[in-house]
């Protein structure tokens, strides 16, 4: 393989010289299979002190076409049209399904956002969703996102791939013995179960989701505070999700193809890698050797709460140097050793700590935090496990902006929401508590949000009268207050309408107005009343005819009528409307006599 990758790798000068550095730095110190053998990190994981088993490895090892573009390429290599017409493989293999391009992108989008110091490129995640899955089979994909069938590895046997045994009973790889890698970016279940994102806001973390697993993806590379524009922190990224040269070199050239040009094609459209890696059986006398200065400690992928750190050998077990066999023991021992059983499980009970229902009003804080405890099979709490928070129904509610939340139980075994909020929205919906294992069951709360309401709205100024001439604006505005059992209420929605003095609908156009956002006159309006529970409305207008009119508040049950007069702006000066009056010093004449 090293002379395909030495002519097959392209012009990317920088990324090819640290790839074949890191490649002979990995080569150098190893043993045969070493490469292959050294744990995948988003996947897989091994019991401390054992011997790193095989990894997994069941990835693509297709590589891009050259571009015509590159020098070193010639009419007579691959990527060229060829006689004939038929289609550019350069142009075939550029093609990356819309949906899976849409979530790549949106992940590139959110870690900017929360991780910006990371820096993370759509196109890393377009080289490692073709390498692990063929941009989820060609872009098999429902419109939302979802995986058209799951996408599954091979079974973590021990044979030929990493020993994990079923640490999801089956939910999301349909193995009750073994773990498998799931999904468009092949994560294990135990590894989904810690690392698993929302990235399409449904409030479920679904491995088969392309947007939850590009996301999750991302967060995973950006781990450990790598900066993936440098070389180093680029490459100790790949090298975390799977520790092997072939596979750090394969990603890399994907890489430079994607960031030479994409483009989109229409889901279930894009091209199927075709040629699988195939891992060999590890060295029974050589174990792996890894310098510490080239292999990272994966980023919270194994199945034990803290990983050990891989490059700090156990003070029982001292390194075997390179090319030296080990000395198996001559007697097995008789009993294995025990390893605590993570909390996921340990855990036989979830249940709710004070109230199973939430309310409040729109726009304000729950009162009550969500809150659960796990227990054993012995009553005691299990702490270091992981609960999801999701709202489940139509409410615009969230947790700090979020969906859903991801929550470790503490010393007693309980694990509390943050302060959910509700938005502008009444209505129903559910906040459920749940495990990646599904087992116990889901835990639901019954949440509620109202509109504020009012028994009584009253004149701030009740001794106020409005009046105005025509053509004019009302210097005060008739504002209320709304309460409710003497308190001032904030969130109060209330209409307004301008009726005429007899409380009837007016004739269009006629009578006091406001002007709304875009400066046109209504007469029928809704407002909220603020913090200190006041109705205040804006701008008032006379309008152009005088007379007596009504403006009426209406929030609930609670309903106040204000009168508005409306003069003329041209009072009827003395004399007005009769005969004119003689000027003085004359008389009308008298008829000739």
């Amino acid at each position: 393989m090293a002379a395909q990758f030495g002519i097959r790798l392209r012009k990317g000068a920088a990324a090819t010289a640290v790839t074949a550095a890191v490649m002979a730095a990995l080569a150098g110190s190893q043993g045969p299979h070493a490469t292959k053998d050294l744990s995948d990190g988003a996947r897989h994981s091994a019991e401390a002190g054992d011997q790193v088993p095989p990894s997994d490895d069941h990835y693509y090892t297709d590589l891009p076409p050259i571009r015509p573009s590159d020098p070193q390429s010639s009419h007579d290599l691959p990527g060229t049209r060829k006689p004939g017409g038929e289609t550019d493989p350069v142009e075939a293999q550029a093609g990356i399904p819309a949906t899976v391009l849409a979530a790549y992108k949106k992940a590139e989008a959110e870690l900017a956002r929360t991780r910006g110091e990371c820096r993370l490129p759509w196109e890393l995640l377009a080289a490692i969703g073709h390498v692990e899955s063929g941009h989820a089979s060609g872009g098999k994909v429902d419109a939302d996102g979802t995986t058209v069938g799951k996408i599954l590895g091979p079974p973590l046997n021990g044979q030929g791939f990493a020993l994990i045994k079923d640490t999801d009973h089956g939910r999301y790889d349909d193995d009750t013995t073994h773990d498998r890698a799931v999904g468009p970016m092949q994560f294990i279940p135990s590894t989904w179960a810690t690392s698993g994102r929302d990235g399409n806001g449904d409030g479920i973390e679904d491995p088969n989701n392309v947007y939850d697993a590009a996301l999750a993806a991302g967060y995973y590379l950006c781990g450990d505070g790598r900066d993936l524009a440098t070389s180093d922190g680029m490459h100790a990224a790949i090298l975390s999700y799977n520790h092997s040269a072939e596979y750090l070199a394969t990603v890399l050239t994907w890489y430079d193809f994607y960031r030479d040009g994409a483009h989109e094609v229409p889901d279930g459209t894009g091209p199927v890698p075709s040629r699988p890696h195939t891992p060999a059986s590890p060295s029974p006398s050589t174990p792996p050797s890894t310098p510490p200065s080239v292999r990272p400690t994966p980023p919270g992928h194994s199945t034990s709460p803290t990983p050990p750190d891989s490059s700090t050998p156990p003070a029982t077990k001292p390194p075997t140097s390179p090319g030296t066999p080990s000395t198996p023991p001559t007697t097995p021992p008789t009993t294995p050793p025990t390893t605590p059983k993570p909390p996921a499980e340990r855990v036989t009970s979830l249940a709710k700590t004070g109230p199973a229902t939430l309310a409040t009003l729109t726009g304000l804080d729950f009162d009550v935090r969500p809150a659960v405890r796990a227990l054993d099979k012995e009553g005691k709490p299990v702490a270091g496990l992981k609960v999801t928070f999701g709202l489940v129904g139509d409410t615009d509610a969230r947790f700090s902006g979020a969906k859903s939340v991801v929550v470790t139980t503490n010393a007693q075994g309980t694990a509390t929401a943050p302060t959910l909020t509700a938005g502008k929205t009444a209505g129903r919906f559910t906040v459920r508590a749940s495990l990646a294992s599904g087992t116990p069951g889901p835990v639901d709360f019954a949440a509620t949000v109202t509109e504020p309401a009012a028994d009584t709205l009253s004149p701030v100024d009740d001794e106020a009268t409005y009046e105005a001439k025509a053509g004019d604006a009302f210097e005060e505005s008739p504002d209320l207050r709304a309460t409710l059992e003497g308190k001032a209420v904030a969130g109060v929605r209330t209409t307004v309408a301008v009726l005429d003095k007899d409380g009837e609908e007016l004739a269009e156009d006629t009578g006091p107005f406001v002007r709304d956002a875009d400066d046109n006159e209504t007469r029928a309006l809704t407002l909220v009343s603020d913090k200190d529970g006041v109705l205040r409305l804006p701008n008032l207008h006379a309008g152009d005819q005088p007379g007596t009119y009504v403006l009426r508040f209406t929030a609930g049950k609670a309903t106040v009528d204000v009168a508005l007069k409306v003069t003329d702006p041209k009072p009827e000066e003395p004399g007005e409307g009769g005969s004119e009056s003689p000027e003085p010093g004359t008389g009308s004449e008298s008829p000739a006599a």
